[in-house]
């Protein structure tokens, strides 16, 4: 296997206060990888076999992830404010969509309450069924693996939550967490010790740089929200490569929880459609939010920093904008040896590229320049006439994470123990 080429990380090129934009974009795209995933897996094994996929790639890729952060940001240790600390930078709970409130009350001891839960907001239209399929019986093995990253006594467990009765009832779901020498560990999922295997779980990514302004990590107190502008130029390019490296590690567990349940033409044609579907809306919101135009030159900078092609430790990816825009995806880095999202496409099967391009301008489109063993090259062109949204695309709009916008909280506050 040949690693990815020793370059400097793309975002880096990104300025400090550009990457504290991007990065609730790239925590609220790791939720959505579900929005798009999702629907699929319905159709495929039914509302049951759904619980079951997003119970076992969660389990099998937050604590990964978890102790990752922990370890790049300074915040390891064994309490409930180490485990907060890792909610506030997890896929699964990107800020102000999924709005978690938290309160220390000791080393062992704290509650943590959702005053919006945007999973819920997407769930609840579809009925009571499929909100205690999320608000339960996902939630109840998820939360105890996540907290597993941190402590193997901690439980989680509810105050109240979903269905809300009544009806309306704020905040959408509260929660303590309790570690007790007492509590029995929760089992390891085989899928987690699978994972732990993978090239991305051990992969080194940029080192954090003591030089310039900001935070150079998270030792300090746990702060009531993350204010990203707030990290230095070089956390935050850390941070960046590693939230989409936790999408590429919940990917590796959802590929593992299908190839369980079906065969591999199966898994790959449920897989492609859940890329497109957030290759194409992360785009589009990566253009919005980066204040991009839709011209060649703002698909260059999206296609640079988009997580199908992130970290650049990971995928072997080179962006070439000359006399035309191209993509040269390698074939021999470690997200090759994984069987990652770039591994889903080629040159039969680039719906995720076509989505992708279209969600910078919808007149864009791919097309093979040259493909073998050692790479697949592609050209982006232009056409007279839009194209239309595809189907996968529409279907993760669903979300309310599609149009969701983030807010300016404001100075954080540091939330000390009572």
């Amino acid at each position: 296997m040949r690693a990815a080429p020793a370059t400097t990380s793309p975002f880096a090129a990104l300025s400090r206060e550009q990457l504290a934009v991007l990065l609730p974009e790239l925590l609220l795209t790791g939720q959505l990888i579900d929005r798009s995933g999702m629907a699929h897996v319905i159709g495929a094994f039914g509302r049951e076999g759904m619980v079951e996929v997003a119970i076992e790639e969660w389990q099998s890729s937050s604590p990964i992830y978890t102790r990752r952060m922990q370890q790049a940001l300074d915040f390891t240790g064994d309490s409930v404010e180490t485990i907060f600390k890792g909610l506030q930078l997890d896929i699964g709970a990107p800020p102000q969509f999924m709005d978690f409130r938290f309160r220390v009350d000791d080393h062992d001891h704290g509650e943590f309450w959702l005053d919006h839960c945007g999973a819920l907001m997407d769930v609840e239209p579809m009925g009571e069924e499929y909100v205690r399929g999320m608000c339960h019986d996902i939630e109840d093995p998820t939360f105890d693996a996540t907290a597993l990253a941190t402590n193997d006594r901690a439980q989680v467990r509810p105050i109240h939550r979903p269905p809300r009765d009544p009806a309306g009832r704020h905040p959408h779901c509260a929660w303590t967490v309790v570690i007790d020498e007492s509590h029995t560990p929760p089992a390891v999922p085989d899928g987690l010790r699978a994972i732990e295997k993978s090239a991305a779980a051990g992969l080194e990514l940029t080192p954090i740089s003591s030089a310039g302004e900001g935070h150079h990590d998270y030792a300090g107190p746990l702060l009531s929200d993350l204010r990203f502008g707030d990290f230095s130029h070089s956390a935050l390019v850390r941070m960046a490569e590693e939230v989409c490296l936790q999408q590429q590690l919940l990917t590796l567990g959802f590929l593992r929880s299908l190839r369980a349940r079906t065969d591999e033409a199966s898994v790959r044609e449920i897989a492609r459609k859940q890329l497109t579907g957030i290759a194409g809306l992360t785009a589009e919101r990566l253009r919005d939010a980066l204040e991009l135009g839709d011209d060649l030159a703002a698909l260059a900078t999206v296609l640079t920093v988009h997580p199908l092609v992130n970290p650049h430790q990971y995928v072997d990816a080179e962006v070439v904008h000359g006399a035309r825009l191209e993509l040269r995806l390698g074939r021999q880095a470690a997200a090759d040896a994984d069987g990652a999202w770039p591994t889903l496409v080629d040159g039969e099967h680039l719906e995720a590229l076509h989505a992708l391009v279209r969600g910078v301008n919808p007149h864009f489109a791919v097309e093979v320049l040259a493909e073998d063993e050692q790479a697949l090259t592609v050209g982006v062109r232009v056409a007279d006439e839009p194209a239309k949204e595809a189907s996968e695309v529409r279907i993760t709009r669903f979300s309310t994470g599609a149009d969701f916008a983030f807010a300016d909280r404001g100075i954080p506050l540091p939330l000390t123990v009572l």
